[in-house]
């Protein structure tokens, strides 16, 4: 079964209201004919992280609902659910078993002993440097046993999450069996969460190692296929690797877009934003924001060093309410891979930049992808930033039924869904994509199929757009 070609909404399962239910219902009343698609941030047990940190597959929050909420929305709307093939909860059944039974658990195979990897039982200073790693340090936590002994542990995210080892028969029993579970309970597509980190190889990177990260993405590919879902790999690196990704007949993400698209609204100018779209993957989900941040590391050589910058100054001095310091330590973020901001206080808050951000996403080559906050051009959240301290959470806000009502009132709102209903229903999508350049600070992005043609006129000096529909002989100008 392949996705509908239609927006993506991506949402975290109490984002839009409280619960699953909820979230049913608010896309009845307001999304129900602009996305064709809802990826549900993990909605499993989990200890930490939003979600990140899953204890059991097997099971719904009970706080977000339960099976049967995932299924009433699976029957409407193309579902996306994600697995950390990288690692799982310290709090699951699995690594607290290893921990009471060591040797005699039958789960000490699932994860990655230091003992065992490193010939040497430990890493030399030359190997640990060697490492791609997401904290400043070994990437392992100490598991102290029940027996009163104690021994490294891969661990490359935070100490709440426990990598998995991939490479072990238990561990592609317990991979398989995962993925069969959720295909089983509706999801179209499954997203391999930190995918990169899945394979850990002696005197390499541990990021992205061929050819065993190849085999690993082509067997999950395979228990997928079996299940009629298909397979996202997310990986926040350089851009050949998505291209690569994508030469295998992969879905990929755009992660490159956000960052280009903000330097060519900022400056007026598109000669790197066309080079991308000229050679950029046909088969993508397009981004402009996730739960996360703002991606720098993916944009590396479509933008020169010195344009990177120069973005990332202009954010940090014309985005709205956005500082240098909730990137840092003392909101308990060191990740120098994203900016944590949202895409519309990114563009000043500004209505006119944002629609034009918009609609270039959904005139791009893929399927857009719109994070639940952009969907209703959120803000900064500063009060739940201070709230918690947590650099992420400036982009993470939770809206109430009330809230997205009033939200709802707002122009930029109600004319970006009237751009989501028309990327949704337009046939003109399904065929083939063409670019020019009319001027150096404009593009026009324009897509045929048989008769029907849909085309946009960006200008990214006057931050102004026009999109051109037609059927044969007939042309009008889209009205938002």
């Amino acid at each position: 079964m392949r996705m509908k070609n239609k927006p993506v909404l991506i949402t975290y399962p109490d984002s839009l209201g409280n619960d699953l239910s909820d979230l049913n219902r608010i896309m009845d009343t307001y999304f129900s004919k602009a996305f064709g698609g809802i990826h549900i941030l993990p909605f499993f047990p989990s200890s930490g992280d939003r979600g990140f940190s899953p204890e059991d597959y097997s099971r719904v929050d009970p706080a977000f609902g339960d099976w049967d909420s995932i299924h009433a929305l699976g029957e409407k709307y193309d579902l996306i659910f994600d697995y950390m093939i990288n690692h799982i909860s310290r709090n699951s059944r699995f690594y607290r078993d290893f921990l009471e039974r060591k040797d005699d658990s039958p789960y000490k195979n699932l994860f990655i002993r230091y003992k065992d990897f490193w010939r040497a039982g430990e890493p030399t200073a030359e190997q640990v440097d060697l490492i791609y790693k997401r904290k400043p340090c070994e990437p392992c936590v100490t598991a102290e046993f029940a027996d009163g002994t104690a021994e490294k542990i891969w661990s490359t995210f935070s100490e709440e999450q426990i990598d998995l080892n991939t490479a072990s028969p238990e561990g592609r029993e317990f991979l398989a069996d995962t993925l069969r579970g959720l295909a089983s309970h509706g999801a179209a597509m499954v997203r391999l969460d930190a995918f990169a980190y899945a394979v850990k190889k002696e005197n390499t990177n541990c990021f992205f190692v061929e050819p065993e990260i190849w085999e690993l993405l082509n067997y999950c590919a395979g228990i997928l296929r079996d299940k009629g879902a298909e397979i996202l790999p997310e990986i926040h690196e350089h851009y050949t690797i998505q291209k690569k990704i994508a030469d295998q007949g992969f879905y990929v993400y755009d992660f490159a877009l956000p960052m280009l698209l903000l330097h060519a609204l900022y400056f007026g100018q598109t000669q790197y934003l066309r080079h991308w779209l000229e050679i950029c993957p046909r088969e993508q989900f397009t981004t402009l924001d996730t739960h996360d941040g703002i991606g720098v590391v993916d944009v590396k050589d479509l933008l020169p060093d010195g344009e990177i910058e120069k973005t990332k100054e202009h954010l940090f001095r014309y985005g709205a309410n956005v500082k240098k310091i909730y990137n840092t330590a003392a909101y308990n973020n060191l990740d120098i891979y994203q900016i944590n901001c949202t895409y519309y206080s990114a563009l000043g808050d500004d209505d006119d930049a944002y629609l034009l951000a918009r609609a270039v996403q959904f005139f791009c080559p893929g399927i857009p992808q719109v994070y639940y906050v952009g969907a209703l051009a959120g803000k900064n959240d500063l009060t739940l930033l201070e709230a918690t301290k947590e650099g992420r959470n400036i982009n993470r806000h939770y809206y109430s039924e009330a809230e997205i009502h009033g939200e709802m009132r707002r122009p930029v709102v109600r004319k970006l869904l009237a751009l989501l209903e028309f990327r949704s229903s337009h046939r003109a999508f399904s065929g083939d994509f063409a670019l020019e350049a009319p001027a150096g600070h404009q593009l026009r992005l324009t897509w045929t199929a048989g008769p029907d043609r849909a085309s946009l006129l960006a200008d990214f000096a006057s931050r102004t757009f026009e999109i051109t529909v037609s059927q044969g002989e007939n042309n009008r100008i889209l009205e938002l």
